[in-house]
């Protein structure tokens, strides 16, 4: 089941540009596994038995979207993707963000550098529909408002 990204139409253009288009930007829930797309510079599987939590956030969502880099901070962006501390960011839209917590970090490809990730933060257009799906699939999840 395919879960498109939500996005405004301020990141269009650049979301184009970098390759994620409507077909290729959402999460994709398999029988065992989550699929991570956006454009060239992230597809990758996460096996579904090593998701800890995922939680439906709003209000302050800590990965805002914007196009910035700041070395003091530990951030970098490529492309349409935004990293920062072991979180990959999918978000594109303020409001609400759904994040996928693992049991431990993993070696993600963004582009062609291996990151340490623990986190994806991802704006959906049907967050609920997919918290549920991943509920069915026995993965544990939340809402905090």
């Amino acid at each position: 089941m395919r879960f498109p990204l939500r996005r405004r139409a301020l990141f269009a253009p650049l979301l184009l540009f970098w390759g994620a288009t409507a077909g290729r930007r959402y999460l994709e829930l398999t029988h065992d596994s989550l699929v991570a797309r956006c454009g060239w510079f992230l597809h990758y599987r996460f096996p579904l038995d090593e998701i800890k939590q995922a939680s439906l956030i709003s209000g302050s969502v800590p990965y805002a979207p914007g196009w910035r880099a700041s070395a003091l901070e530990g951030r970098m962006e490529y492309g349409a993707v935004l990293y920062s501390n072991g979180v990959i960011s999918l978000v594109f839209s303020q409001d609400p963000v759904v994040e996928v917590r693992l049991k431990r970090p993993v070696r993600v490809r963004v582009l062609v550098l291996p990151l340490s990730c623990h986190t994806l933060a991802a704006s959906l257009e049907d967050p609920g529909a997919f918290l549920e799906a991943l509920a069915e699939a026995g993965v544990a999840t939340t809402r905090s408002e």
